[in-house]
């Protein structure tokens, strides 16, 4: 009989402190070690994290009076219901998100949605290294130093190197670390919001800032950076629940533990944004900056801050550096997990230094946040559609062949219907998302008959002008609801059309 411990802290094939031999195969019930309270403490782990703070400081960059902020954090954290519930099937297949991919995409179509996970997890890397970086520049400011260009490379250089331990040894690491994490930084980030509520300005009142067009940009940013831009890693996780973990824990200890401190993270930084903003501080290449020409809180905590920060950033980045790694293969590449662990930490230190030499974080993550919403928004429109009509069962041997002999090869391996729905929902995204203005000289002009984000620009140069209607919600971001709603009445079409899982249902 499997002791305490075991259940709790690992299995022979993930161990925590150990390098894990599982990559995207199957794991058996005797080694489903993990339980849904074990999940939701690992997902707290990282929600407790000062990403989330700098992305309720970005919110209020778009113009929110502070109660408005509020209200697009709490809504769009909402959105973690739907992590969880793209979470489990994982237990049902004991396998990751984009194996489980292959049976609504087919062996070979699900290649294609796995290499789009990648290149996420690869900008959420980068996007990581580019904090612990701009921490540690903040922290060298304070000792006196100045950090040249050539700095810069060496600090990102080892903070890829520090990165890549946490993933590289895989699951159970990840979970024990990250649960250890919990009780220290809920205790720092609880001072700060004490400094915080000492000069936090909260005046005014709800309002819709500039109207429903930049509130529902705000809210699409949220909810794409909290629970829908997890929805791709969620089973990478809850493989290790055994098949009869009860679906209500799953989905529970996962909301509990992501959207309540990822909704306190995120009001935390709107609060701290009323008194540090600082001239756009926020806006540049590294929103630390705006803690270190504060004035409101003693520079002692300040450091102490920075230092935790960059603790829970490696914490936060072993998760996505983790998923890439199973995206690889589930691309098709042979590689072991954790040398794709190790090549994906090169590509995205490489990332980064690009990144923070090209252009300003906040920038940085506009752009980020479109190239989520107008994949994953589709690809779960499709996936969650496929597990219902499934009536939520998988052939959990089936979906580990890669060739035809594959109950999920489908059509020389792809799945017609469900690429079909899933381009056809990028593109349904991509009319409805409503960026926020660019430079007044920026060539581009996005415009579609859906979401007009303050076309003017595009005339005279000037913010007065009047060059079109405003589409025909108003201007709104319907980038997400476009996506997911889109893909998956065409997939669920296309299947009564085919009757694809019919017959594979038939054949299990």
């Amino acid at each position: 009989m499997a002791t305490e411990s075991t259940i709790h802290d690992g299995s022979p094939g993930d161990q925590a402190f150990k390098v894990e031999t599982r990559g995207i195969d199957f794991i058996p019930e005797s080694e489903r070690w993990a339980t849904p309270r074990n999940i939701g403490a690992m997902w707290a782990g990282s929600a407790i994290n000062v990403e989330y703070f700098v992305y309720g400081a970005l919110l209020m960059g778009f113009g929110f009076s502070f109660w408005t902020a509020v209200s697009i954090i709490v809504i769009g954290n909402l959105s973690f219901l739907i992590l969880g519930m793209a979470s489990l099937q994982g237990q049902e297949t004991g396998t990751t998100a984009f194996t489980i991919s292959r049976a609504p995409f087919g062996t070979n179509g699900s290649r294609i949605v796995s290499f789009f996970n990648w290149i996420t997890q690869l900008g959420f890397e980068t996007e990581g290294l580019i904090l612990i970086v701009g921490a540690v520049i903040v922290l060298t400011q304070y000792a006196g130093i100045t950090v040249n260009s050539a700095d810069k490379v060496i600090f990102i250089i080892v903070a890829t190197a520090i990165q890549a331990v946490m993933p590289y040894l895989g699951h159970a690491t990840m979970v024990k670390v990250l649960r250890a994490l919990i009780i220290p930084f809920a205790i720092i980030f609880a001072v700060f919001a004490i400094f915080t509520s000492q000069h936090a300005n909260t005046g005014g009142v709800f309002v819709f800032a500039h109207g429903w067009e930049p509130y529902s940009a705000g809210l699409a940013f949220t909810i794409a950076l909290s629970g829908l831009g997890w929805t791709e890693c969620g089973n990478d996780y809850t493989r290790y629940l055994p098949r009869d973990a009860k679906p209500r824990a799953v989905v529970g200890w996962i909301f509990v533990g992501t959207a309540l401190p990822e909704m306190v993270m995120m009001i935390l930084g709107a609060l701290a944004f009323s008194f540090l903003s600082n001239s756009g501080v926020w806006n540049s290449a590294n929103p630390f900056e705006a803690l270190y020409h504060q004035k409101g809180l003693p520079s002692w905590f300040v450091v102490i801050f920075l230092l935790f920060a960059i603790v829970q950033l490696f914490g936060i980045n072993s998760l996505d550096l983790y998923s890439s790694g199973v995206s690889v293969q589930a691309m098709g590449l042979k590689m072991k997990r954790y040398q794709a662990v190790l090549m994906d930490s090169v590509i995205a230190g490489t990332l980064t230094i690009w990144a923070t030499f090209a252009s300003s974080f906040s920038l940085y993550m506009k752009d980020f946040v479109g190239v989520i919403i107008v994949w994953i928004a589709p690809w779960l429109g499709v996936f969650i559609v496929d597990w219902l009509l499934r009536k939520k069962r998988y052939n959990a041997a089936e979906l580990q062949k890669t060739d035809s002999s594959s109950l999920y090869w489908a059509s020389g391996g792809f799945n017609w219907g469900a690429i079909v729905a899933f381009l056809v929902g990028v593109v349904a995204a991509t009319t409805g998302y409503s960026k926020a203005p660019p430079p007044v000289n920026f060539p581009l002009h996005w415009m579609t008959p859906f979401s007009n984000h303050y076309g003017a620009f595009y005339c005279d140069g000037s913010a007065t002008a009047n060059c079109g209607p405003a589409g025909w919600f108003g201007g709104a971001d319907m980038s997400i609801f476009f996506g997911i709603i889109t893909a998956g009445v065409l997939y669920f079409i296309f299947d009564k059309i085919s009757g694809t899982i019919a017959k594979q249902t038939t054949g299990q």
